[in-house]
């Protein structure tokens, strides 16, 4: 049945060799000069792209750092080498490169006034606070790239997998972050660039073991060694805890939303021509967008009116259509 399932996925006549994956995953191998000089060269390309994308919040510039970037390089070498149980050098050249990705960023931060808010980018804040469809999407991409770099008739589909993916973008939203020393929300950035990292090895692990990459007692059962199968476990597991906690917590805000956007009414009702807008949780803090003719309330009494509703230290901002920010402050504080 296993076999059957392979050879569906992997005919024998569109099967990459070993020695042609290993060629192209581990940077360590062949023309190492020349491999070594266009990725770091694209790479740092790539991330003055996509820090330019996320500066100016522009999606297509960012899907076109995305495209350029060879970070999935390396990272699908860290899934050959673990299948193959040898040292590659490709998690050290990752973690270089993230390094640099994330310098590049807080370099472009610069750029940025420092009253500016990172939340009301939509690149950054789309990339704060991922959750467990994160982790889902990425898993699927992984098993699509690893695929496609298994099959010699498929390579087309590697520039979606490169956008699918987002591996340089976060990195460089983290960078931005820290340059705004917004240290929150440049955890939430590295969350999502792990989260994507760990589903793509484990995506690669599992497809290029179960097509029989490995060394010759694994090719001949079938099957990758125990010790890939432990890796396999802790890498899931790595990833799926956290993301499942930040969905639960995703979960949790959408029922405090709703509860501040029937406090913030009650809050409003005597104000002729007030309403409520909308109400959103971002990275914890929750924004009341509000449109009145006149002065608000004090927002001491919205304070008031979410007490015991939502939990005690969630940040209130209220924005109102005139173009005003008010702070209202902490719950319970």
């Amino acid at each position: 049945m296993i076999g059957k399932v392979r050879t569906r996925v992997l005919p024998a006549s569109q099967r990459r060799s070993l020695d042609e994956l290993t060629e192209d995953l581990d940077l360590s191998s062949g023309d190492t000069t020349s491999k070594r000089s266009a990725f770091w060269t694209m790479l740092t390309l790539s991330s003055v792209i996509a820090s330019g994308g996320v500066l100016t919040d522009s999606t297509a510039t960012v899907i076109g750092a995305m495209i350029i970037a060879p970070l999935s390089t390396p990272i699908m070498g860290i899934a050959l080498g673990s299948v193959k149980r040898r040292r590659t050098g490709s998690a050290r050249v990752v973690l270089l490169a993230c390094l640099l990705v994330t310098a590049v960023g807080m370099a472009a931060s610069v750029a940025l006034p420092g009253d500016y808010d990172l939340l009301s980018n939509s690149q950054i804040s789309s990339r704060t606070s991922p959750g467990l469809m994160d982790l889902i999407a990425a898993l699927a991409t992984g098993f699509a790239g690893a695929v496609a770099l298994a099959r010699r008739d498929v390579a087309a589909v590697l520039p979606g997998v490169a956008i699918a993916i987002s591996l340089v973008p976060p990195l460089v939203v983290a960078g931005v972050c820290l340059g705004q020393l917004s240290g929150w929300l440049a955890l939430g950035a590295l969350v999502l660039f792990v989260s994507n990292l760990f589903a793509l090895v484990f995506g690669g692990m599992v497809v290029f073991a179960s097509l029989g990459y490995g060394t010759e007692a694994d090719k001949a059962a079938g099957r990758p060694a125990r010790r890939t199968y432990a890796a396999m476990i802790l890498l899931f597991t790595a990833v799926f805890v956290p993301l499942t906690a930040n969905t639960v917590i995703t979960l949790l805000l959408n029922t405090w939303t709703g509860r501040t956007k029937d406090a913030a009414q009650q809050w409003l009702a005597d104000v002729p021509g007030a309403s409520v807008t909308s109400v959103d949780a971002t990275s914890r803090t929750m924004y009341v967008h509000v449109r009145s003719p006149g002065d608000l309330p004090p927002v001491e009494s919205l304070l008031d009116r979410l007490e015991g509703r939502i939990p005690d230290g969630i940040p209130v901002v209220v924005d109102t259509s005139r173009g005003r920010r008010i702070d209202a402050g902490v719950v319970g504080g």
